[in-house]
């Protein structure tokens, strides 16, 4: 159940923030801004590529480096096919997981390395094994650590992690919204180097900037019925979220969504691309999940008696798209089945700044929703 009093009671919200979430989510412009500087200082926009690489492969733990380079890929489109390296092992601990390079791996390839971590003992032998390969490595990773230790000093690239004081405290949660701008910003100025997307500094600039200003609309001060976040997470209260998104860059928007939806408050979300979402979820908007599924739902006993859980569309577009859309027949689907569908659009800008602004809302979103539903 959501404690929807707890959203407009910012001394409530920080009570219930231990782990410093909504703090991460204000500081993201922040984030972006020291990331850009370390990156600078490590001497990323000195570099001068021969050439792009014939591949980019990404490795690292958990669902940053999974967002990381989802969003990675999506950016840089056909250009160098961007891969994730995915981790086995036992557990998810550091020193169990272990990476591999496939065979056809070489001197024309780059490895990026990203974690909030960087104790893992087999993303240093990682990069070691590209070393030997003759594959470029580059690693954001906290300094003084392991692997900082072993990059830095002459296998590849090391650009320091932009983290605060109080990622110490508690242990990372690898959707926290702080996590994923400080890994991501420093590749996507190595990658606009590369001349694989564009990202030059100016850009990045202007993502810290919007991101500054999604936190001035969504933060804990601003009531509900103005702040976009946290309408959002009221409406997916006792929900299962459908999000569909439209627009390339709102696809790795969606999935992160998801996963930051699961992995902070728990609520399980299903994602999908329009136009094919439309034919994939009918079957799910028809099904017990539908708001009109249950008519003796209205007569429960709202006291006693906890909600049915119904579908919600939550429908992010990327920017405002003039010609071919499926956002009408999104629509008409939704409430044809009687569901109720929440729309977020970000204000006009460069694709990297739409894209900040659509992560930055839905981080909010799902903070929110984890605060106030454990209340």
């Amino acid at each position: 159940m959501l404690d929807e009093s707890l959203l407009d009671s910012p001394e409530g919200l920080a009570d219930a923030d231990r782990r410093a979430l909504l703090r991460g989510a204000a500081e993201a412009g922040a984030r972006v801004r020291t990331a850009v500087r370390y990156a600078a200082e490590a001497g990323v926009n000195d570099l001068k590529p021969d050439g792009r690489p014939r591949a980019v492969l990404i490795a690292g733990p958990g669902a940053a480096a999974t967002q990381t380079a989802d969003l990675l890929g999506t950016l840089a489109g056909a250009g160098s096919p961007v891969t994730r390296l995915a981790p086995t092992g036992v557990a998810p601990a550091a020193g169990a997981l272990r990476w591999e390079l496939p065979g056809w791996a070489g001197s024309v390839d780059l490895l990026l390395i990203a974690t909030p971590d960087g104790t893992e003992p087999g993303l240093t032998l990682l990069s070691e094994q590209a070393y030997r390969r003759g594959c470029t490595v580059v690693a954001v990773a906290p300094a003084r650590t392991p692997l900082a230790e072993t990059v830095g000093g002459s296998v590849g690239l090391f650009v320091p992690m932009a983290t605060a004081p109080y990622d110490q405290e508690e242990p990372l949660a690898a959707s926290a919204p702080g996590v994923l701008w400080a890994l991501l910003t420093p590749l996507l100025a190595l990658l606009d180097r590369t001349g694989l997307l564009t990202a030059p500094p100016d850009a990045l600039q202007k993502v810290a900037d919007r991101l500054d200003g999604i936190a001035e609309r969504c933060g804990p001060a601003i009531a509900t019925y103005s702040n976009p976040a946290k309408t959002l997470a009221a409406e997916l209260a006792d929900a299962l979220p459908i999000v569909w998104t439209e627009g390339v860059s709102a696809g790795p928007a969606g999935r992160r969504f998801a996963a930051a939806l699961a992995e902070l408050s728990g609520t399980p979300a299903v994602v999908a691309e329009l136009p094919e979402a439309l034919a994939a979820h009918s079957a799910l908007l028809a099904g017990p999940l539908a708001a009109s599924a249950d008519p003796d739902d209205f007569f429960r006993d709202r006291v006693e008696e906890p909600p049915a859980l119904h579908a919600r569309v939550v429908l992010l577009r990327d920017r405002p798209i003039g010609g071919l859309t499926a956002a009408p027949a999104a629509r008409e689907l939704a409430l044809t089945h009687d569901t109720p569908i929440s729309e977020l659009e970000p204000e006009a800008g460069g694709e990297l700044e739409t894209l900040a602004e659509l992560i930055a809302v839905t981080d909010f979103a799902a903070v929110y929703l984890a605060l106030a539903s454990r209340a």
